[in-house]
């Protein structure tokens, strides 16, 4: 396979930036985890914070008709 002719300084550079942005998120995953410990010491249900972290994240009308899709299959399965 012959080698392709690329610019070794411009790929280290990408490299180290793409470990450098690993290594912040492993940083920031492990101070999310704190909090949510915090929570539940706290007596929160971090399941429900979970999700409504989750919910947050989608626009409204998203959100509205997921809302009513649940509600609609819970209908039908006798559920609600």
């Amino acid at each position: 396979m012959p080698i392709p002719n690329f610019d070794k300084g411009s790929l280290k550079s990408l490299v180290e930036r793409i470990e450098r942005l690993e290594e912040e998120k492993k940083a920031i995953s492990e101070d999310i985890k704190e909090i949510f410990t915090e929570a539940k010491g706290n007596g929160y249900d971090v399941k429900i914070m979970r999700k409504i972290i989750a919910m947050r994240r989608q626009d409204e009308g998203k959100r509205r008709e997921e809302a009513e899709l649940v509600d609609l299959y819970l209908s039908a399965l006798g559920d609600e």
